[in-house]
């Protein structure tokens, strides 16, 4: 995992990247290990949910060195959902003992005024993400519109009572399911 631009941050912050970057959630004795877990309830592949996690610790570190407020990307706001039900975990682990302090996770209040703080925070955000690490990865770290406006409409949704088709092969879908009742219509005539 890349560590911040090392001419840019005091040695306290070099310090916190090295417990960061060491850090694992919850025990490492685990049946379901915490990324394991994330990539199961997001339906990433671990591989993904393993970069996520990165990215996760290096919101952390932007949390506690930034001068302004951060705001995560969705992936990565979907590791600290996670993280926050580790209850032990988080309160007594990463927060005393890794950020030195308490880091909360506070919900939107709504409205315009809301909406207008959240682009400016997510935009320095990614500034400081820059500044510390190069620039952000865009699969992980979209731009203000997707994230603030397009990720906030998704749902959770469970297979068992869905059929889900990727928009990409949805006009193939279509053409299948066409020609499927065409055959079938044709069945039933002839019987």
């Amino acid at each position: 995992m890349n560590a911040p631009f090392a001419s840019s941050i005091s040695p306290a912050a070099c310090a916190l990247w090295q417990a960061l970057s060491a850090y694992e959630v919850g025990p490492a004795d685990a049946d379901l290990s915490f990324t394991a877990r994330l990539a199961r309830e997001n339906g990433w592949s671990h591989a993904h949910a393993l970069r996520v996690f990165d990215e996760y610790r290096r919101f952390l570190f932007l949390a506690v060195t930034a001068d302004h407020p951060v705001t995560p990307s969705d992936a990565v706001d979907q590791v600290w959902h996670l993280h926050l039900t580790y209850t032990r975990d988080y309160w007594e682990r990463l927060c005393p003992e890794v950020l030195g302090r308490p880091l909360h996770h506070g919900p939107t209040h709504g409205g315009s005024a809301e909406s207008a703080r959240f682009f400016e925070q997510y935009a320095l955000t990614l500034r400081s993400y820059e500044a510390a690490f190069g620039p952000a990865p865009a699969a992980i770290w979209p731009d203000a519109r997707q994230r603030l406006l397009i990720d906030p409409a998704a749902r959770r949704v469970h297979p068992r009572d869905v059929i889900l088709l990727p928009r990409r092969g949805l006009g193939s879908a279509l053409l299948m399911l066409l020609l499927l009742m065409c055959v079938a219509l044709v069945v039933w005539r002839l019987l």
